[in-house]
């Protein structure tokens, strides 16, 4: 598959572009949903093909064909020369219309290979197995006349990647990722209601194998989540006002995707995807001048970090992975980028934040895994140090956020009303609203590493045409001040 990739960037260049590099993509998934103690459904689509992308006369152009399962070196090579010559035809149609050249920013030729880390391939367990302990997680659900609905489900992906470029890049990359959740909903008293376990939509996802899911053991926890999709059908809603706002981390996770993740790309900060994904308010002049919390946040991004869905080697722009600050000590110091946006900004090099979904998409700027991370505090005292009335909500339900990604609100599955330091009474979808950097200089206390894990997002929409990416945020549980609650029902 590499000699594919080479020989579609030979051909690109023969065509006359400046740059080329073509990437060759297996994928392959699984996704299987048992609902009410049946099977819900079950797919296992597989995709491969080749995209390559150059660069003419200062403009970009891409084209991409499907390869057959069985494709040999021959066919493969056919397929990735005319793909490298459409891509040829539209730079070359493209360029009288740019505004300004296209300049990238530099990068070595790297030659190297990743896989992520597995205990347990999960596409080498049985379909039996894994039905079996959907099933088994479906069942634990069970017990109480006023659920309506028990579903489980598990998600594999597992992608493989040839990567060449004009500069000497060749890359070989096995990504895998597992992920698994259940969820109830209730009805009764004229409400419907409903607890996820470990996160909402579909769970928690790493890239890591099969262990993966059995540590989450989903059997264990579907009696409390049937209880407590019972007992919200019951519990008095949210109260508004402004009070004390404790996140859990599969909350903040979300909270950190939407409010910080999102508005540092900086090619949404240029204007790049105005016409659909929005802009950001965080324009250049406040790079290394802004304050975008209290000084006790801290936000790193991190593509190397073990377990995150954005874990890999090199971005597909052949750029490695690394680490580096986005906000430190309160003040915004870092964008994520691609080679292209990088000179913008006064950088040399790439973040390594360019990704496409599958082979039949240019990479664009994603965000990659991105963490709060942890403080000090142990939960137990955390609550103990907070006021009576204050809240503590976790899971989202629903949320929403302005397209410069600057004034928000969310609505979580379910909090608890803090009463002499311990949670009290269940409350119903509690609804907070804020703006950004309002609501992270509201941040005063932050749990320790012990509290602290990280949420996988499987279906982050960005692009036009749309292309779905997927990241992490790491979290554990922080405390804001003098949020705003509202009524999210009559």
């Amino acid at each position: 598959m590499m000699d594919i990739a080479r020989s579609a960037v030979e051909a690109a260049l023969s065509g006359g572009a400046d740059y080329a590099d073509a990437r060759v993509t297996r994928l392959s998934c699984e996704e299987l949903v048992v609902r009410n103690g049946s099977l819900g459904s079950a797919e296992a689509p597989e995709d491969m093909g080749i995209g390559v992308r150059v660069l003419k006369d200062g403009a970009w152009g891409f084209g991409a064909l499907p390869l057959g399962r069985a494709v040999g070196l021959e066919g493969g090579q056919r397929a990735g020369a005319d793909a490298a010559r459409r891509a040829v035809r539209s730079a070359a149609a493209l360029a009288p219309m740019r505004s300004e050249p296209v300049r990238l920013a530099g990068n070595e030729g790297h030659v190297d290979e990743y896989s992520t880390p597995l205990e347990i391939d999960p596409f080498g367990i049985s379909l039996e197995d894994k039905v079996g302990l959907l099933r088994l997680a479906d069942e634990s659900m069970s017990g109480a006349d006023e659920t309506v609905v028990r579903e489980s489900s598990l998600s594999l992906r597992r992608e493989e990647q040839w990567h060449a470029s004009s500069e000497g890049a060749a890359l070989h990359q096995v990504l895998v990722r597992s992920g698994a959740g259940i969820a109830t909903t209730a009805a009764a008293h004229g409400q419907v209601e409903r607890r996820s376990h470990p996160a909402s939509f579909g769970g928690n996802y790493k890239c890591a194998g099969w262990e993966h899911v059995l540590d989450m053991d989903l059997v264990e926890h579907g009696p409390r989540v049937r209880d407590e999709s019972v007992a919200l059908c019951s519990a008095p809603a949210c109260p508004e006002g402004k009070r004390t706002l404790i996140l859990g981390g599969s909350q903040l996770m979300l909270q950190i995707h939407e409010s910080v993740g999102h508005p540092t790309e900086l090619d949404r900060v240029y204007g790049d995807e105005v016409d659909l994904a929005g802009s950001s308010f965080l324009t250049t002049d406040k790079l290394a001048s802004f304050r975008y919390g209290s000084e006790l946040v801290n936000l790193v991004a991190d593509s190397t970090v073990a377990g995150g869905l954005d874990t890999r080697g090199f971005d597909d722009e052949c750029v490695p992975s690394g680490r580096w600050p986005i906000v430190k000590d309160g003040m915004f110091t870092g964008y994520l980028t691609g080679r292209e946006w990088a000179e913008r900004v006064g950088e040399e090099k790439s973040r390594g934040s360019s990704r496409a979904e599958g082979w039949y998409n240019p990479p664009i700027v994603r965000i990659t895994n991105l963490s709060l991370m942890p403080g000090s505090w142990a939960f137990e005292d955390l609550l103990a140090d907070t006021e009576d009335g204050a809240i503590y909500a976790d899971t989202v339900r629903m949320w929403s956020i302005d397209q410069r990604r600057l004034n928000f609100q969310f609505t979580c599955e379910a909090a608890w009303e803090i009463q002499g330091g311990k949670l009290g009474r269940l409350l119903r979808r509690p609804t907070y609203q804020g703006s950004t950097p309002e609501f992270w200089a509201g941040c005063d206390a932050i749990c320790d590493a012990s509290s602290w894990e990280l949420w996988g997002v499987p279906n982050c929409g960005k692009g036009n045409p749309m292309q779905v990416a997927e990241m992490s945020h790491g979290a554990s549980p922080a405390r804001f001040r003098n949020v705003s609650f509202v009524g999210s029902e009559a």
